[in-house]
This record gives structure tokens, C-alpha cells and sequence, in this order.
């Protein structure tokens, strides 16, 4: 049985609580003290009695933490952060600043599976899913040290979230509680390389999230190329899965589109896109390739984003181009790979 208090709900630790014969009400001081006030450990919730601390020390009860191992930051304020596990794994996360708004770049997983051509993260392979707690603990850690609250949070670092779907939605559920983080739902954003049965299921949670889809090219052979997961969901099961989607939740959905030169990046890909995303209710991000030394793949030029984005617009298609933040310290997106950073500027 999983004894961190961290990784439980509030209804789970108000039931705790009333198996330790006491008032439920206690429970949500102990969900507010590790979430709001950023408890360390059991003996730092001083509404508790001395008793009840040592009772549920006893019986195996703790409070995880993650470590910032090392953190560097970028010219353009962007922060990362690398986190070393209890295991003695690592993952990275990315604190981005938009005017006043702070969004954390969360991982979700210890590596990834999906080996997506473009992606660093992917050239690592997969280690393990992250609790809810690991994944949760990024916001306070990154909070607490920062000294910032922030405003969104965006599932899209390392891993794929719907493929760690319990931990990500418990974690979600944890980040949005009022008695906790109280990050609103519409606040945080999970992203996906197309996993259908995944988008599926959250369709029907209730949560008001939203939804990215990675989707980098508007054809099975080319998409099959740069990410291997179309090959399981080609593009018609993906938008199937889309429509049914949005036919129960009524969300926009946005699609992630990288940039990369000379092969997704031509007229006739702009087209083919406009034409399998037309019964969908969404909008576009088009983001140049963020290079880094596990692909020999480049970026598209800006003109030729440019003129992408013209053609999706001209169409009717919300489409904005994404600036890169954080590239000189290869934190932004693609380019994670949670390992030791070597880079000008570390810190922490």
C-alpha cells in the first residue's frame, strides 16, 4: 500500500484520518499543509496533534520531496530545473514566464517510449512513469523555489501523459483541488503524440483540461516516419478519436505542428493538413524544430513558417507561431533529455 501522503487525494487522506478515529476535517489540514504550505514532512503539520504525527509516522506514513539537483537559466528568463528521484533517476522540468503568467513544463515520465525522430526526451528510451507525487511535486518544488506562483501548467515535458493516465489525472486532481494548489483545470494542458483510447477515456473524466496533440504531418507514411505511434494510430483512428472527443466535452483541441525543413514544412503539406483537421474545432501551433545532438533534422526557415501559417489562416484555422524559449540551455521543446546540465549559467 502507497504510504506517501503526497500521492493522495484529499478524500483519501480525510479517510486516513477517520481510520486513525479522527475528525475528517483534519485531513484537509494535512492536504493544505503539503500542498499550500509546502510540508517537508509529517512533524512540519503543527495543527496536528503530537500523537496523531507519530501515529501515522508509525504506520508508515511520510511526505515525498523531490531534490532540484541542478537548475540553469536562460537569457530569455526561462528556468530549468533537474530533479534527481528517489531512485536515483532524473527528469527535467521548464518554468516559462509570458508576461506575468509563469507556466511549468511538467514531465510525466522517466524518459519515453515513443521515440519520436525530432525529440531528445525519446532517443533516452523509457524508465518508469512518475507518480502523482513525483509529477504534482514539480509545481511546489519549482513554486518554492522560484518564489513564483504559477499560473499554468502544461503536461509536455518528458514521457507521454496518456500513457501514464493515472498518475496524470490523479496529479491533476491533487493541482486543482481548493484546498491544495487550486489550479484551475482550464489552467493545465495535456499534451499527446495520438494515443486514441487515451483522448478517449479523458473525454469522459469531467475535467475541464485542455488537450494538445502532437501531430507534425498530415499523412500515415510521413507521420510513421518521424513518430512510430501513427503506425498503431494512423491519422483516421487519431481524428476519429478527436471527434468523439469533442462531441462529449464540446473543447477546443490544439494541434502541435514542428516545423522541419524540407519535410513537412512544403505548401502541399499545409493543404493536407487544412483537410484532415477541417472537422475539428481547433487551433494550431506551428513551433520550428528545436535542434539538439540526437537528430541531424533542421529547422524550417522563418519565411517558410510564414508562409504555412498564411495558408492555415487564409483557410480559417486559428494558427499562431510559437517563439522558442530556453533553446541556449536546451530546454525547449524536444530538447529534455534529464541528465546532468552542462551549460552556461547553471546554477542551484
Amino acid at each position: 500500500m502507497d504510504k506517501d501522503l503526497k500521492n493522495k487525494t484529499l478524500n483519501e487522506i480525510e479517510q486516513i484520518v477517520e481510520g486513525h478515529k479522527q475528525p475528517k476535517y483534519l485531513g484537509k489540514y494535512i492536504f493544505s499543509f503539503i500542498h499550500q504550505k509546502g510540508a517537508a514532512d509529517i512533524d512540519s503539520i503543527t495543527t496536528l496533534s503530537k500523537a496523531l504525527r507519530q501515529q501515522l509516522k508509525e504506520d508508515g506514513y511520510f511526505v515525498s520531496n523531490l531534490k532540484i539537483a541542478k537548475k540553469a537559466a536562460d537569457t530569455d528568463g526561462t528556468v530549468k530545473y533537474l530533479f534527481e528521484l528517489a531512485d536515483g533517476s532524473s527528469i527535467e522540468s521548464v518554468l516559462l514566464f509570458d508576461d506575468e503568467r509563469a507556466t511549468l513544463c511538467a514531465s510525466t515520465q522517466v524518459g519515453c517510449a515513443m521515440a519520436c525522430l525530432f525529440c531528445a526526451t525519446g532517443k533516452m528510451g523509457f524508465s518508469r512513469n512518475l507518480s502523482a507525487a513525483e509529477i504534482a511535486d514539480q509545481i511546489n518544488a519549482v513554486e518554492k523555489d522560484a518564489g513564483e506562483r504559477i499560473d499554468n501548467v502544461v503536461f509536455m515535458g518528458m514521457g507521454e501523459p496518456l500513457l501514464n493516465y493515472e498518475n496524470v489525472l490523479r496529479a491533476v486532481r491533487i493541482l486543482n483541488d481548493a484546498a491544495g494548489k487550486n489550479i484551475g483545470a482550464r489552467k493545465m494542458t495535456i499534451s499527446t503524440c495520438g494515443i486514441a483510447e487515451g483522448i478517449e477515456r479523458l473525454a469522459g473524466e469531467g475535467l475541464q483540461v485542455r488537450l494538445a496533440v502532437s501531430l507534425n504531418a498530415a499523412d500515415d507514411k510521413l507521420r510513421s516516419s518521424l513518430m512510430g505511434i501513427s503506425r498503431k494510430y494512423p491519422l483516421s483512428r487519431l481524428m476519429r478519436a478527436l471527434v468523439n472527443y469533442q462531441r462529449k466535452t464540446g473543447r477546443r483541441v490544439t494541434f502541435e505542428y514542428v516545423m522541419i525543413k524540407d519535410v513537412n514544412d512544403r505548401i502541399e503539406d499545409a493543404k493536407r493538413l487544412i483537410f484532415i483537421i477541417r472537422n475539428i474545432k481547433c487551433n494550431v501551433n506551428l513551433i520550428q524544430l528545436n535542434p539538439h545532438t540526437s537528430t541531424d533534422l533542421k529547422p524550417s526557415n522563418k519565411e517558410q513558417v510564414k508562409k504555412f501559417a498564411q495558408i492555415l489562416k487564409d483557410s480559417g484555422i486559428e494558427t499562431v507561431i510559437r517563439l522558442s524559449k530556453g533553446t541556449h540551455i536546451q530546454a525547449a521543446c524536444g530538447q529534455l533529455k534529464g541528465e546532468e546540465l552542462r551549460v552556461k549559467g547553471e546554477g542551484g
